[in-house]
């Protein structure tokens, strides 16, 4: 009885621990992101947000993208850490390194004090931001997947996803009550800096509860029989780069399609639709609630059904639903613009829920934190890292709104095929005799 209340215990403190520091990271990152869309063109690129506001809006959404370009980077360098020396102790380093960079945004001088020195240091920022984010996820789903039950791994893979949608949450939440509290010239003159510096004490709480968290067992069983003692990366890019290319190509549309509501959305309703800041935070908030719920619901039904399944029906809906999503949000009512985006996360949520399981199930044990990582990070610079500026590209060349919700939806097609391509992952062995075993790899749960 005891060691199942241990158990019990440690398993909610795993959840908790992966839970607050993708929260954490992901509050970071869109914090900037949406400002991005809303502010920080006329305080960093000023002179070219006088003379030509579109090409400056590209580049601000630009500034968004360059730091995925840096995800690999920290995906390698955390995954091979992570391989070696545990999954525990990367995690808390690539915490605290994104709130030392959130932080230090809240500083920075603007265009008006320093000139051109602004932005490159705002890019050099965003590229440690970058190289955090891309070793943090990896880490994190690993946590939560190789602790879980095997019955519930796609239930526990969610708890890391859902780090996405509440700190989209806190972010848009923030800037809502800040927009509402604070005169417009008060918050451009010192209280957009608020949401960065409250990363400190965000990042803070996150390290005390990381601490407390036990390692893998999987890594565990690795270091007893000195399995740690190689060169996973190597071994990854030498016998695993098609699961690595299954892996980026499985998320890119989630990613893409999820950027829009992060950063596009606001920009564009704001900018072109001339619709209130406020409401459209607030009703991005809303959206992000669902993106919650939906999350839990696929890493749920994953285990009910399969990951496979489970993605092809969320893919299925964020497919159906771009056209008639942005025919909604044209009208400038900001009832159906809330609508539109609310039916959305549901689609984003049932195609993010079971990622952490899936991909942890596509790898085998000694290179999963490496695979994983690497894995999401390309599919993150081929989705997400310039859906906005491509969107803004497309609007400015055709006019139409509707070519972007094209793009995605060709995006969508070819993530499906990736999820076809892989199969059903549920129920393949993430222990080291999946290593030892070379059948393992195809095992297939019915």
């Amino acid at each position: 009885m005891s060691s199942t209340v241990s158990r019990t215990q440690e398993e909610r403190r795993v959840l908790a621990g992966t839970l607050v520091g993708t929260t954490i990271e992901w509050y970071d990152f869109f914090i900037f992101a949406q400002l991005t869309a809303t502010l920080l063109t006329p305080l960093f690129l000023a002179p070219l947000g006088e003379s030509n506001p579109g090409i400056a809006q590209i580049l601000s959404f630009a500034m968004i993208g360059i730091s995925f370009f840096f995800r690999p980077l920290g995906a390698v360098v955390a995954g091979h850490l992570g391989d070696r020396y545990g999954r525990k102790r990367i995690l808390v380093l690539t915490l605290i390194l994104m709130g030392i960079a959130t932080a230090a945004i809240g500083l920075l001088p603007t265009y008006a004090s320093i000139g051109v020195a602004a932005p490159i240091l705002l890019v050099l920022l965003r590229v440690i931001q970058g190289f955090s984010a891309g070793g943090e996820w990896g880490g994190a789903a690993l946590m939560a997947v190789e602790h879980a039950p095997n019955h519930r791994r796609g239930y526990f893979g969610a708890y890391p996803q859902i780090g996405v949608p509440i700190g989209m949450i806190l972010a848009t939440g923030l800037l809502y009550i800040l927009r509402v509290a604070m005169s417009p010239e008060d918050f451009i003159a010192w209280g957009w800096r608020i949401p960065f510096l409250l990363s400190i004490a965000l990042i803070f709480v996150g390290y005390m509860i990381r601490r407390a968290v036990e390692e893998s067992p999987v890594f565990k069983q690795l270091s007893q029989r000195k399995a740690a003692e190689h060169t996973p990366l190597r071994e990854l890019m030498t016998g695993h780069t098609k699961q690595v290319l299954q892996a980026a190509l499985i998320f890119i549309s989630n990613n893409a399609a999820g950027y829009l509501v992060i950063a596009f959305f606001i920009s564009y309703t704001t900018k072109v639709l001339e619709m209130p800041v406020a409401p459209i935070l607030l009703a991005t908030t809303i959206g992000s609630v669902g993106w919650l719920i939906f999350t839990l619901v696929g890493g749920w039904l994953s285990d009910k059904i399969g990951r496979r399944a489970t993605f092809v029906i969320g893919y299925a809906l964020v497919f159906v639903w771009m056209i008639p999503m942005f025919l909604m949000i044209d009208t400038g009512n900001i009832v159906l613009y809330t609508i539109a985006i609310f039916v959305l996360t549901v689609g984003l949520g049932l195609s993010y829920g079971p990622q952490s399981a899936m991909y942890a199930e596509m790898f085998p044990a000694q290179i999963r934190y490496s695979g994983i990582s690497i894995g999401y990070a390309l599919g993150a610079i081929l989705g997400g890292a310039f859906a906005a500026t491509v969107a803004q590209i497309l609007l400015e060349t055709t006019g139409a709104s509707v070519s972007i919700a094209v793009y995605i939806m060709v995006l969508t097609v070819i993530s499906v095929a990736a999820v076809l391509w892989v199969g059903e992952t549920r129920g393949r062995n993430l222990h080291l005799e999946e290593v030892e075993g070379e059948q393992a790899d195809s095992r297939v749960a019915h």
